[in-house]
């Protein structure tokens, strides 16, 4: 029996898929301590672990603070985490005195879980509850304006916030190494092999266990007409507006229609429901899900993954840079289309297409039947158990970027011959301009070159 300590944030999407984990380990004779929030407390409860409550750490927020973190705003959340953490110090420092975790399982954005790991030293598994990003899997990932001046302007003020952290025993070196795990942390993500982008370039302290989810149910598609079930998840819900023009798309449609809209809006706000629409707070979403024949989605990860695991295409509606990469993903296995046009008539045109083309069912069924071959969450477990993992040493990403680096090396020195001899036999007075020009044409070229070796090497090491 080991003793395993639980850290998330509280948010849905990082812990829901942290549940069913809680759930085997407590099964396998492992004493669980899940520190959580209120809202969670009978969830965890009913995996078995003891559940803790944190909440009397949560910090008051302004309505500014309030409205950024709504928005999703990276500034933010580390900025609260950060807060969080020092609250949290004393209380920690006790409980980790006290109860001697063998093991933390912490999400990958929970800094107090991190840092209070890394401070007693105790073994840690991260609980991805997205992808796994790195230098590669993250070129998936399209901020809009407003994210990317949102990440460079509060880089300043993360890092004053970071400062005050060295006091207390947190050593940390920047807000990437706190957010991003690198090859040598023992992570658990939350889909398989085949979904994770550039999965070979993650270690093998990386378990890819499929979808987290406690229902044994297998999709079952047979009814008298199709159901489309609509959600834009927990978090960006308040969207009375998209509502109305999907109930104005489809309520002249054969078809039945689920909406699940959360506690954001007044259900009576969307006005008079034509009789094949429904419209509901909270559904049993992998009960709908395992029934759907097409599944409007923001594409969070937990969302995407329970659509896939019940082989239900979709229509990708992402708000987020982070679920544009998991929209574009699914897009690519051929399981969905972009809603590009959030119009009456662009919703209408949408669902048509994934029903009408059964080419997207099929892509979603391989997809189903990938994720249940997958170790889930006994495989999870097991590795939580084993903490600290051992590998064998091969970082695919480091060859990788050794491979790239040689390859900048020698573009710059062709670039400085040509420019040399550009001065000589033309002139020098416009070579700023060829030096410009091979500065600009040095990352699309340098990133051209590294996804080609990283395909030659993938390829070469699985023996194709």
């Amino acid at each position: 029996m080991k003793k395993i300590a639980f850290f998330c944030i509280p948010a849905h999407g990082h812990t829901n898929p942290m549940l069913p984990v809680a759930a085997e380990l407590v099964q396998r004779g492992n004493k669980v301590r899940f520190y959580s929030f209120e809202e969670f407390r009978e969830k965890i409860e009913k995996t078995g672990a003891e559940f803790i409550s944190c909440d009397r750490f949560l910090p008051e927020l302004n309505e500014k603070q309030k409205e950024n973190l709504k928005n999703i705003s990276q500034t933010e959340m580390s900025i609260q985490d950060i807060r969080i953490t020092l609250k949290m110090n004393d209380f920690l420092e006790k409980e980790f005195k006290e109860f001697q975790p063998d093991v933390v399982y912490t999400d990958s954005v929970c800094f107090w879980g991190k840092l209070n790991a890394w401070k007693f030293n105790v073994p840690m598994v991260v609980s991805t509850s997205t992808f796994a990003f790195n230098q590669l899997s993250s070129q998936y990932i399209k901020n809009t304006p407003a994210e990317l001046a949102d990440m460079i302007f509060g880089l300043p003020k993360i890092s004053k916030e970071l400062k005050t952290l060295e006091p207390y025993g947190y050593h940390v070196k920047n807000t990437l190494s706190l957010v991003q795990n690198d090859n040598s942390t023992d992570c658990i993500v939350y889909t398989s092999e085949n979904f994770q982008p550039y999965s070979e370039s993650f270690s093998d302290h990386y378990r890819f266990v499929g979808p987290s989810v406690f229902s044994k149910v297998l999709p079952n598609k047979k009814k008298d007409r199709p159901l489309v079930y609509i959600s834009m998840g927990t978090v960006i819900n308040d969207r009375p507006d998209f509502y109305k023009n999907c109930i104005s798309a489809l309520k002249d449609m054969e078809i039945d229609v689920i909406i699940s809209c959360g506690n954001a809006i007044d259900k009576s706000s969307l006005g008079e429901l034509p009789e094949n629409i429904k419209v509901y707070n909270y559904v049993d979403q992998l009960d709908i899900l395992s029934k759907a024949d097409a599944f409007i989605t923001h594409c969070g990860m937990n969302s995407v993954s329970e659509s896939l695991y019940m082989a239900t295409p979709m229509v990708f509606y992402p708000q987020t840079g982070e679920q544009y990469a998991v929209a574009r993903r699914a897009k690519e296995i051929g399981a969905g289309e972009m809603l590009t046009d959030d119009s009456v008539e662009g919703i209408k045109k949408a669902v048509k297409t994934i029903l009408d083309n059964k080419n997207y069912a099929r892509s979603a069924d391989k997809c189903s039947k990938d994720f249940r071959s997958c170790s889930g969450t006994a495989g999870a477990a097991e590795f939580i158990e084993n903490a600290p993992n051992k590998s064998n040493g091969y970082d695919f990403l480091k060859e990788v970027n050794k491979a790239s680096g040689k390859f900048n090396i020698i573009y710059w020195i062709v670039a400085c011959i040509l420019i040399v001899l550009f001065g000589v036999f033309i002139t020098w007075k416009f070579t700023w301009i060829a030096g410009v020009t091979a500065g600009v044409f040095s990352y699309p070229f340098g990133r051209a070159m590294q996804k080609k070796m990283y395909k030659s090497m993938a390829a070469k090491r699985s023996g194709k």
